[in-house]
């Protein structure tokens, strides 16, 4: 009998000790989730996905911060550049206007469109920010077209990056891939990686903070059915980084570089939109794309060489991928919607970007090597077929500096915009702001301004280049070195001692301060 009371103890002791241990197992592990949440300071799941269709930013309406909270908002803006309160305040799903053209709305697409993966590339990326992204491409995309969705981390450091997003994504309706690349790599590499892992016969690029519209698939795929040499582009709305406002774009841009190979919109050429009859639901041929915004074939994207693994971040990619897809004869296509040291040496030849010869842009060998494999056009073919438009002056007297006989200062453009006074200053010899075109029309260009005077004396302005001569032409003079303003008759001469970073012009004395030295000038013979 005490035997059996005793056991009756020791049972009743293990029982307790038992509830005990899964009494604190259960809490310590809901803190766990609850430290998890403090650590990210993100909404959870259902938090972002059940807020009222009028709540904040919905409609793609602007998130107002009360002043209360505005120095808080302030501080969270720094952690990735843009108004994380706005951000997390908008629900992961939101709702966004349909701003598609009715003709638009209206067209029929194939049953049989080829599926695509789409690739997003993030490093440290807001939550709210990624996670909305994801959401727009799910909710937005007939499934039947969505592959999956690669999730590539460039080696982010944030713990809310790491196994909540995994737990969160493993979750969703269509599969969602989370890929980690085991150090830094680059936008590149990164998507090289995503590319490589992907398994749809169309690979789509999204960056990690943008919102597919409705619509924004079916017309990307279906140029690519029509043909799979074809790289197709949404176009980019905006959304505001400071009240996550979305605004519409305009279908009547397209995207161009300077000759310093910047990445520039510019309006649809009338060219262009005579090939289209007025009809603007047809795509616009557009000689390069923004960049991170695009859909290819897989099979295509190998045989142009995929991205050059070289570069280290973004920047440059989308003209080096541009030239190489042009130069084949093939055209980039700019429709519907969404929102949002280089190597191209090897593709443009002798028309390599004013000033950047002094830079060491490594190897480009192998480029080299492919754009012969590929049997691409010249650079200059691509100027005068596909970007006729462009500002790069392809006929010109000198390219390079123009330096001061007396000074030794050079004309520079200060970074200055148009309708400012170009500038002048000591010659640094790297290009850059002090590069100066003497064209065969006798302008003297920094990209697509001219040197203009409209009065007696000056001042010398930068106004938009119009081929007009009028107050834009000049003389220059090989023997006296003169550069003569032939409206004013007047010679360009060295600063005044009222403003001494601003040239001026004045009557020819042929004195040493109205000689000028142009960089490799070729005259009379244009080349």
């Amino acid at each position: 009998m005490r035997k059996f009371a005793y056991c009756k103890v020791v049972l009743a002791t293990s029982l307790v000790w038992v509830m005990l241990d899964m009494f604190i197992l259960l809490y310590f592990s809901e803190c766990n989730k609850c430290d998890d949440k403090k650590e990210r300071g993100l909404p959870g799941r259902d938090d972002g996905l059940s807020r009222p269709r009028d709540g904040p930013g919905e409609g793609g309406k602007p998130v107002v911060i009360p002043k209360e909270n505005q120095e808080k908002m302030k501080e969270m803006f720094k952690i990735n550049q843009f108004n994380l309160m706005a951000s997390e305040m908008i629900a992961l799903n939101r709702s966004l206007p349909d701003v598609r053209l009715e003709g638009c709305k209206n067209k029929l697409y194939p049953d049989n469109l080829p599926r695509t993966s789409v690739v997003i590339v993030f490093h440290n990326e807001a939550w709210s920010t990624l996670l909305r992204t994801v959401h727009s491409v799910i909710d937005r995309s007939p499934h039947t077209l969505l592959e999956e969705i690669v999730l590539v981390d460039d080696a982010s450091e944030r713990d809310f990056l790491k196994r909540p997003l995994e737990q969160y994504v493993r979750k969703l309706e269509v599969p969602v891939r989370v890929v980690r690349m085991e150090q830094r790599s680059g936008l590149i590499r990164a998507r090289l990686k995503g590319a490589s892992i992907s398994t749809g016969q169309v690979i789509t690029f999204l960056d990690a903070h943008c919102e597919c519209t409705t619509g924004w698939l079916e017309p990307l795929l279906a140029r690519i059915k029509q043909d799979k040499k074809t790289v197709v582009c949404p176009i980019i709305d905006v959304i505001s980084d400071d009240t996550f406002e979305y605004m519409a774009g305009s279908d009547m841009t397209y995207g161009g570089f300077n000759w310093k190979l910047n990445f520039r919109w510019y309006p649809v050429p009338q060219r262009e939109m005579d090939r289209r009859k007025g009809d603007r639901t047809l795509p616009v041929r557009t000689p390069t794309m923004a960049g991170g915004l695009f859909s290819i074939d897989r099979d295509y994207f190998q045989v142009i060489g995929t991205y050059d693994a070289g570069m280290d971040i973004w920047g440059g990619e989308n003209l080096e991928i541009s030239f190489r897809v042009s130069e084949r004869s093939q055209y980039f296509n700019n429709l519907d919607r969404l929102q949002a040291v280089l190597h191209v040496n090897a593709w443009v030849s002798v028309f390599a970007s004013p000033g950047v010869t002094k830079v060491d842009y490594g190897d480009i060998s192998t480029r080299s090597a492919l754009r012969q494999k590929l049997q691409c056009k010249p650079f200059s073919w691509y100027l005068e077929n596909v970007y006729p438009d462009s500002q790069i002056p392809r006929h010109y007297y000198s390219l390079g500096e123009i330096r001061n006989v007396e000074t030794n200062q050079c004309l520079d453009n200060m970074a200055r915009k148009e309708n400012e006074k170009v500038g002048i200053f000591n010659c640094h010899g790297m290009g850059g702001n002090q590069v100066f075109s003497y064209t065969a029309n006798k302008e003297i260009r920094t990209d697509d301004l001219c040197l203009d005077v409209s009065k007696l004396n000056g001042p010398v302005m930068m106004l938009k280049c119009h081929h007009l001569k009028g107050n834009q032409l000049w003389e220059y003079d090989p023997v006296k070195l003169t550069l003569v303003h032939v409206n004013s008759n007047q010679c360009l001469d060295k600063a005044s001692e009222e403003d001494s970073q601003v040239p001026s012009v004045r009557d020819c004395t042929h004195s040493r301060s109205q000689q000028w030295l142009l960089r490799n000038v070729t005259l009379p013979e244009v080349f």
